[in-house]
């Protein structure tokens, strides 16, 4: 029989080649991990303190409550901060690239989490921004395994940047058709209506009645300027869906790419097929296997 090998302090055989986790390699698992229950438990603390950080920012904003409850929310905004500033040193301590962590992402708003709070003993008011360590909730993706979902919002941040021109286009449109409107009001009105008295303010009133805010701080009083209003208040109803159909147009261009892949039918000759189709649409002959990343198989025909 085998002899088994005695067991070191750490449960392991002796001799099995294994070598214990350095202190610095265990706190560096837990901390930029979460596939581990002491590192889920670390982020699930971090996310409940951040959010408790920011509602106290918020409630100290309000006068009465600050008045009557300002020590216990002194003491809660400092202890959470000095909590933040070790972690911040901790994760410094035992991150493989240091100068990598600082500037990432991340590194930048861990620190902005909490500079906050010293600058304030220096600059009255600066601790305010310390509800900036609300992007730190971030790290919910990682926490609650929805990295996947990036993928859709890297969808969503493509049809964007594909809408940018077109956008750009009906804005500089939508600009030059308020400012013909503001002079028109301003001939209209100008002579009559106090609010009317220049071309910039017939071109803000434009501005807020073309997006059918309408504050009503500046209104037309003759005939002709309300007739004129009239007119300005159905083109934005008429041009308001405009830039939502631009992105939702690239929105459904960009998914409908993600799902047709390059293949040529060998029969009919027809190209880009449905990345997970058998055969093809057209003339039911069998299509070459899809070339899909490592691990991934195409699912059946529906």
């Amino acid at each position: 029989m085998k002899q088994k090998l005695p067991e070191d302090p750490s449960g392991h055989p002796q001799g099995s080649g294994y070598r214990p986790l350095s202190l610095r390699d265990r706190l560096w698992r837990i901390i930029f991990r979460s596939d581990t229950g002491p590192g889920k438990t670390f982020d699930v603390v971090l996310l409940w303190l951040i959010v408790l950080s920011v509602v106290v920012v918020m409630v100290e904003s309000v006068d009465s409550i600050r008045q009557e409850h300002f020590k216990l929310l002194y003491a809660i905004e400092w202890g959470v901060t000095i909590l933040f500033t070790a972690e911040y040193l901790v994760r410094l301590y035992v991150a493989r690239k240091r100068l990598r962590y600082a500037l990432s992402f991340f590194g930048i708003i861990d620190l902005l989490a909490i500079l906050p709070t010293y600058l304030d003993l220096i600059l009255t008011g600066t601790h305010y921004l310390m509800v900036l360590r609300i992007l730190r909730l971030l790290r919910m993706f990682r926490v609650l395994k929805m990295a996947r979902h990036l993928g859709e919002a890297s969808l969503l941040m493509t049809a964007l940047r594909a809408s940018r021109p077109k956008i750009a286009v009906f804005l500089f449109s939508v600009l030059a058709m308020v400012c013909v409107e503001g002079t028109l009001m301003y001939l209209l009105e100008g002579h009559v209506n106090a609010g009317f008295s220049s071309i910039p303010e017939s071109v803000y009133w434009g501005i807020v009645t073309i997006t059918t805010v309408g504050y009503g701080d500046i209104v037309p009083i003759t005939v002709p300027g309300k007739i004129l209003a009239c007119v300005v208040t159905l083109t934005g109803f008429a041009i308001i869906a405009v830039p939502t159909g631009i992105v939702s147009a690239e929105l459904g261009r960009e998914i409908s790419a993600g799902r047709v892949d390059r293949r040529r039918c060998r029969e009919c000759g027809w190209k880009g097929h449905d990345i997970r189709a058998f055969h093809c649409l057209y003339c039911g002959a069998k299509l070459p296997i899809p070339q899909l990343p490592r691990g991934r198989l195409p699912r059946a025909d529906v």
